[in-house]
């Protein structure tokens, strides 16, 4: 089973490495630069992020059944997210150091889209998709808010209009209500939809490509500080959040699919926020590539330790 669930996530992390590959290359070759990626920020943010979440939506069903686990893993998956922003507290507090934001936001935040979906679908099946699928809302919620507050250079107020019109209240706004009453929207609108979600990943990747070849590569294994916060996000908090998930009394499928949610390794969105608002692109993009290779190693082991207790 170890070497199953290794083999699940070095799938995934390889999937995502091709696609970067093919961001790297098409930036060396001028094809897709990194002023291309930059000015795709915004699409990427407002069009193709509220597209993901309100798909999120229209591809899960509420039953009665259901809905007590629904509503339990999206507590537990929440808390994550909360227990991670209180974990890197002390250990990001230098506030000249400009690259403390980046990881801290690596540190917090994982890629519960890409990553941890595909993995629960090959460990847990259909059920520990439903799981890991309501830790896309709460992650889009304090992604852009908190997150948002963390890596802005100014001071930043959240504010009622910045509150409603961000990307992760937008597509919850809408999905959300769908979700509950059960609403199937028709195929002229479900289509396009599913189609502008389908695409976050791909080009995500592919703007990550183009950060990364415009990053001295030598430097990759050399950022210091990567190491410490690879801990915090693959080892420290998944075992800290699978720890208190099982005193409350979260056990098997539920407790596997939260522990996959949080030993994911970090956001993709950690690049674009940095690009957004002004980080180091290069420090952010060898994190997330290190992190999610470190995490080929350290997924099956929480997963293991999930499923004995």
């Amino acid at each position: 089973m170890f070497l199953q669930n290794m083999r699940v996530a070095g799938t995934q992390v390889l999937i995502l490495y091709i696609m970067i590959f093919v961001g790297f290359v098409s930036c060396k070759l001028k094809i897709f630069t990194e002023k291309t990626a930059r000015m795709m920020t915004d699409l990427l943010f407002y069009v193709i992020t509220v597209s993901v979440i309100i798909n999120s939506f229209l591809s899960m069903e509420l039953t009665e059944d259901t809905a007590k686990s629904f509503l339990v893993s999206l507590l537990c998956n929440t808390a994550t997210f909360v227990i991670s922003i209180l974990i890197t507290i002390p250990f990001f507090k230098k506030e000249k150091d400009d690259k403390n934001p980046i990881f801290r936001f690596a540190s917090i935040y994982c890629n519960c889209g890409y990553m941890a979906l595909p993995l629960a679908q090959a460990i847990l099946g259909n059920e520990g998709v439903f799981y890991c699928s309501t830790g896309l809302i709460s992650f889009n919620i304090l992604v852009f808010t908190h997150g948002v507050k963390l890596m802005t250079r100014d001071e930043y107020k959240l504010g009622l209009k910045k509150l409603i019109l961000n990307p992760g209240i937008l597509g919850v706004a809408v999905g959300l209500p769908l979700f509950i009453a059960k609403v199937r929207l028709p195929e002229i609108l479900a289509a396009p939809i599913s189609s502008l979600a389908s695409v976050n990943t791909p080009l995500a990747m592919l703007m990550f490509g183009a950060y990364l070849a415009n990053t001295d590569l030598k430097t990759l294994f050399s950022e210091k500080k990567i190491y410490p916060t690879a801990f915090i996000k693959l080892i420290a908090i998944p075992l800290i959040c699978m720890g208190i998930y099982r005193l409350c009394g979260v056990t098997g499928a539920l407790l596997t699919a939260c522990t996959i949610t949080a030993s994911s390794p970090s956001a993709n969105n950690t690049i674009m926020f940095a690009a957004k608002y002004g980080r180091d692109t290069g420090v952010a993009s060898k994190t997330v590539a290190l992190i999610s290779l470190i995490s080929i190693f350290t997924i099956p082991v929480m997963v293991a330790l999930s499923e004995s207790l």
